[in-house]
C-alpha cells in the first residue's frame, strides 16, 4: 500500500520548511504517517493479511526513531509537528 503521487504530494506542500524540501524529518514522519492511516483501514478489512501487518510495524518503527530523533534535537519543532499531525505523543 503506497501513497499516490498526489496524496504524497499534499502531505508535503502542507510541511515542507523551504520550496525544495522534502527530507525534513517533519515531511518524513507525515507522510509515515499517511501510509500508517491508510495501511490501518486496509488491515480492518484483511485481518490475515500478515505481510502487511509487518510492514506497518516497520513504518511505526521508522517514525518513532524520527520522532525521537527531532525531539532530541528540536523540542519546538517536535510539539508542532505531533500537534498538527494528531499523534498522541
Amino acid at each position: 500500500m503506497t501513497l499516490s503521487k498526489e496524496d504524497k504530494t499534499k502531505v508535503v506542500t502542507e510541511l515542507k520548511t523551504h520550496k525544495n524540501d522534502t527530507g525534513s524529518p517533519e515531511v518524513q514522519v507525515a507522510v509515515l504517517t499517511a501510509q500508517i492511516n491508510q495501511l490501518n483501514e486496509h488491515l480492518q478489512k484483511h485481518l490475515h493479511d500478515f505481510h502487511s501487518r509487518r510492514g506497518l510495524f516497520v513504518m511505526i518503527g521508522q517514525r518513532r526513531r524520527l520522532l525521537n530523533y527531532l525531539r532530541k534535537y528540536d523540542f519546538n519543532r517536535y510539539q508542532a509537528l505531533i500537534a498538527k499531525l494528531g499523534l498522541r505523543r
